[in-house]
């Protein structure tokens, strides 16, 4: 795969169709799930020109950050806190349009503005982490989001079974 992406497009839409196969070749042939994770991370941060976007790895009881691309972000997030954690626990895509309306919301970075968390799933139903995007804009993520980073989550989830097991305590 080049060292660069070439994102083409006018619409969020156009731009997503425009990047997803060149994350398919980025991971394509690496057994690594940390190296993929960290490509996928960066090829969204400056692919979709993102504030911040990560993953954060579910251990037993916290989840943990792992690969991401922006500002230093917060390490350990509790089960059930903040939007991530909400979204551990919910098991669903969490979409928040302004984050200082969201009760418990974390700030990382009082930067970020709305975020979308997507979780992923091993073959027992269990979330094993999440996919956590933030704007520096309000009300940045929409459903064209959800539906192309859900794309992004179901290739996460063919390689992170080989994810080293956190023990988030």
């Amino acid at each position: 795969m080049s060292e660069s992406l070439a994102v083409t497009g006018t619409t969020k839409k156009e731009r997503y169709e425009s990047l997803l196969p060149q994350i398919k070749a980025l991971v394509e042939g690496e057994s690594d799930p940390i190296a993929n994770l960290s490509n996928i991370m960066a090829a969204l941060k400056y692919g979709m020109d993102f504030f911040w976007v990560g993953v954060y790895l579910a251990g037993a009881k916290q989840l943990i950050l792992g690969p991401f691309q922006g500002p230093v972000a917060c390490t350990r997030i509790a089960f059930g806190k903040g939007v991530c954690g909400a979204c551990w626990e919910q098991k669903q895509t969490i979409i928040v349009e302004d984050v200082d309306k969201f009760p418990g919301h974390i700030a990382c970075s009082s930067l970020s503005k709305s975020e979308i968390v997507l979780p992923a799933f091993d073959k027992d139903g269990n979330v094993t982490l999440v996919l956590d995007v933030d704007s520096e804009h309000l009300a940045s993520f929409d459903e064209t989001d959800k539906t192309y980073l859900q794309q992004v989550i179901e290739l996460i989830e063919g390689f992170t079974p080989a994810l080293p097991k956190t023990e988030g305590n």
